[in-house]
């Protein structure tokens, strides 16, 4: 499995000790339920209670039109062991993995996912990674921790973390983030990983919202975290390709498969020249908007 094999929009946040919002995701779209098992669940008695409520709603098919990556505690919380030992069941694609500050982090988790995988039967590899980049040491080695292990199949930025940091203040224009977010992108990118977006706190404020996935969709995002359920519907219309942009991308495979035939190495298509690179591009818009129609 890598972050092709589906679809990878919206990636929502769920508090798995609250029955409520448990119930409340179930009914929504979202491409990937993050069933938090860390800092939305408190206090730590909680913990185990969430894990408890993963199981209950696995064992009873809850959650089989989603792809499901519990959020686990960081390794220094004393739940982590816990977490993957209970959670590395049929039912579950991988885990979040938070704080990571360098691809050993990642290197460690891997090897504790490899070594629980072994005792209990499963196939190594099973559980994939989604990693959390939410510090200034996570930023600048986002390549090494999308390179320490191939369960790796996206990083998410963590803004808040990570403007706490580096001792930085968000502005209107999110001015602060862009170099973070263009750095996590290019390093997802380059190692074939999906580069998923930061949360947007501001959940009632849906122009902000808008202006903000502007912004990371024209840096590369695949995707972004979500909070709040009333988000999906703009996350999904600004990830997903328009009717426009999947028959643009048909005519121009086309148009370029029909050139290759014919022995010419360049298509015209509106008046436009269409070479490898548009075409390689037009492939990905037809797979994704291939993923999607899947999921619906």
């Amino acid at each position: 499995m890598n972050y092709k094999d589906f679809s990878m929009r919206s990636l929502m946040f769920v508090p798995s000790h609250n029955i409520k919002l448990m119930n409340s995701a179930i009914n929504t779209d979202a491409d990937i339920l993050l069933l938090d098992l860390e800092d939305s669940v408190q206090p730590k008695s909680n913990k185990q209670v969430a894990r408890n409520n993963i199981i209950e709603y696995i064992k009873n098919n809850r959650f089989e039109s989603f792809h499901v990556f519990p959020r686990v505690n960081d390794r220094e919380s004393g739940e982590l062991l816990k977490d993957i030992l209970q959670l590395t069941i049929d039912g579950i694609d991988g885990f979040m993995y938070p704080k990571a500050k360098t691809g050993q982090d990642i290197y460690f988790f891997d090897k504790l996912l490899e070594t629980i995988e072994y005792e209990k039967g499963i196939k190594i590899g099973t559980f994939k990674i989604i990693a959390l980049i939410e510090t200034a040491s996570a930023v600048l080695h986002a390549k090494e921790i999308c390179a320490a292990s191939e369960r790796i199949i996206a990083i998410a930025f963590g803004n808040e973390d990570y403007l706490t940091d580096i001792q930085g203040v968000n502005d209107e224009n999110a001015s602060t983030l862009f170099t973070a977010r263009s750095l996590i992108s290019i390093a997802a990118r380059s190692q074939n990983v999906a580069p998923i977006d930061t949360v947007h706190i501001k959940v009632h404020d849906l122009d902000d919202l808008e202006k903000n996935i502007k912004i990371a969709k024209k840096l590369g995002f695949e995707g972004m975290l979500v909070l709040h359920p009333k988000e999906l519907e703009l996350v999904h219309k600004y990830y997903s390709p328009t009717e426009t942009e999947v028959l643009e991308a048909k005519k121009m495979v086309d148009a370029f498969e029909e050139s290759e035939r014919n022995g010419v190495g360049v298509a015209v298509v509106d008046g436009r020249f269409v070479g490898p690179p548009l075409v390689r591009n037009a492939k990905v818009v037809l797979d994704k908007h291939e993923r999607i129609r899947k999921k619906l």
